[in-house]
């Protein structure tokens, strides 16, 4: 008779012989169903923020590439920045753009002098504006990865304690330790957990090295920035 009621009133019980990870979320207590849930969709959020990052970062560094080769080839400044157009493809181009933009007005005024330090500031002012504006966009997400890391193991550490708590309350309702009672009510409780990791541990990974990927990528922009604008300086020194 004992048997009988733990197998009607323990909460999230399954059968011993059913522990599949289907049947343990559908036998879960609805506190336990919703942290599963939470986690799982973090974990294919994370994941379609690691891929796309992953390959947003490779694209990014080939761009990199190719426009540093043209950049030093020996074309012109002017060629180059006619080529690029309004509309720059990437972060690198974009500083390039913005500079010679600045650069150009100037001379267009004929405001430009070896004198004008005024003019090497907006310049270098305008390199670092837009070097920042691209660096916080390629950042984007990045926090929500951090988030998961940091909490995903706690979430599911409640998710954890709340199914534990039900099968001690059931024990107790039913004077049944069977081992066979209540170790579906624990695995399904500790799935909380497992899936807490499964989620935390990826994003955690994924966060150093793609923070070491675009602490990199932003240290590669910085030297472009002072490189051209020495190389603008110069120039408006053999205009002077």
């Amino acid at each position: 008779m004992e048997q009988t009621i733990a197998s009607v009133t323990l909460p999230g019980s399954v059968a011993a012989s059913n522990l599949s990870v289907m049947a343990l979320f559908l036998n879960a207590d609805w506190v336990v169903k919703v942290v599963v849930i939470l986690l799982f969709l973090a974990s294919v959020w994370c994941a379609c923020i690691i891929v796309g990052k992953w390959i947003y970062l490779k694209r990014k560094f080939r761009s990199a590439d190719r426009f540093e080769d043209t950049f030093w080839s020996g074309t012109s400044l002017s060629e180059l920045y006619e080529r690029v157009g309004k509309r720059p493809p990437d972060p690198m181009t974009a500083i390039f753009s913005a500079a010679m933009r600045e650069w150009r007005r100037s001379v267009d005024r004929g405001g430009a002098h070896h004198t004008d330090r005024g003019l090497h500031q907006r310049i270098d002012r305008v390199m670092q504006v837009t070097l920042a504006r691209e660096v916080q966009r390629m950042e984007k997400n990045m926090t929500f990865l951090a988030s998961v890391g940091s909490t995903a193991p706690f979430i599911g550490l409640f998710g954890t304690v709340w199914g534990i708590m039900n099968s001690f309350q059931s024990i107790a309702v039913s004077k049944n330790t069977s081992l066979a009672v209540v170790a579906p009510g624990i695995a399904e409780a500790l799935f909380a957990t497992a899936l807490g990791l499964v989620a935390a541990i990826p994003a955690v990974i994924a966060y150093n090295k793609l923070s070491t990927e675009l602490g990199r990528y932003a240290n590669r922009l910085e030297a472009f920035a002072g490189e051209f604008s020495a190389i603008l300086s110069r120039q408006l020194e053999e205009r002077g």
